[in-house]
């Protein structure tokens, strides 16, 4: 495995920015990090070790492909932009434990590209399309044991968000459905070329084996939730009833729940989002009957 100048540097990345005549993407959000204790941040977020298999979303340059080979990962890195394949193949040359494929990472079949039980995602993210991809690997329940993600700061925090503030919304709900999500450390604008206009955050979601609320539907805990959130100044009887239950039934189903209907979405709490979940797929079972 080679062992090379740290790419994580602004004299590297400029001379390679400048080598292969790099015009750097607004539109795919490429902010290049030059700052080697982030990336040394991340390695260590995402607790990689020798053997271990590491997808990365948006190589770029190599910046942190080249963290996590020396660290010993097995790395598969899906990149978008085409010109930087021969970029990838200079600046990655050596590194026997690479593979990249060029492709569209919401598109691409990955378990064609990992056919492995559990992997790790490391990735920094463009923030245009942030949540997409995460939400891709939760809901498709793809082998992901450990999300260790570069976003923009704000997300990171509507992540981690509890019921009762202006960040907690129906990202929160979901990711810590599906997740233990944790704050690692923030970055600043200076860390990249160029600099982008807001601070970022590592974020690690460790993938949970068990959901930590029981629904009868997940399709339908999900459903509730979208209502909820959907106009966050409607109470939640009114999301309710604007997501196909009369008045009556949204009663009933609160009722049951045990629920004031006149509380809005960003109070409810998982538990809480579960027994009206619950409580409304018992409705739909016993109209069935």
């Amino acid at each position: 495995m080679a062992i090379k100048p740290r790419i994580a540097q602004k004299e590297v990345t400029l001379h390679i920015v400048k080598t292969f005549g790099i015009h750097m993407s607004k539109k795919l959000g490429q902010n290049f990090l030059i700052d080697g204790n982030v990336v040394d941040g991340i390695v260590a977020a995402a607790q990689v070790k020798a053997g271990d298999t590491v997808l990365e979303v948006g190589p770029g340059i190599g910046t942190l492909t080249q963290g996590l080979a020396e660290a010993g990962a097995e790395v598969t890195a899906v990149e978008l932009d085409r010109r930087l394949l021969d970029v990838l193949a200079k600046t990655l040359e050596g590194y026997d434990n690479v593979k990249v494929i060029h492709g569209d990472i919401l598109k691409i079949d990955i378990s064609r590209e990992i056919n492995k039980e559990k992997y790790k995602l490391v990735a920094n993210l463009p923030y245009y399309i942030t949540t997409p991809i995460i939400m891709k690997f939760l809901e498709e329940r793809l082998p992901v044991e450990l999300l260790v993600t570069m976003v923009q700061k704000e997300v990171a925090q509507r992540m981690v968000a509890k019921p009762g503030g202006k960040d907690y919304g129906a990202l929160s709900v979901a990711v810590q459905y599906y997740t233990e999500p944790e704050i690692m450390f923030i970055v600043p604008p200076k860390a990249f070329i160029p600099a982008p206009a807001v601070e970022s955050a590592v974020i690690r979601c460790t993938v949970r084996t068990v959901p930590p609320v029981q629904v009868a539907s997940e399709k339908m805990f999900f459903r509730v939730v979208k209502a909820a959130f959907a106009q966050r100044r409607k109470t939640l009887a009114n999301g309710l009833k604007a997501n196909g239950l009369d008045k009556a039934a949204v009663e009933k189903v609160l009722a049951q729940a045990g629920i004031d209907g006149t509380r809005r979405g960003e109070q409810l709490s998982l538990d809480e989002f579960a027994a009206i979940a619950n409580a409304w797929t018992g409705l739909l079972e016993a109209q069935a009957i």
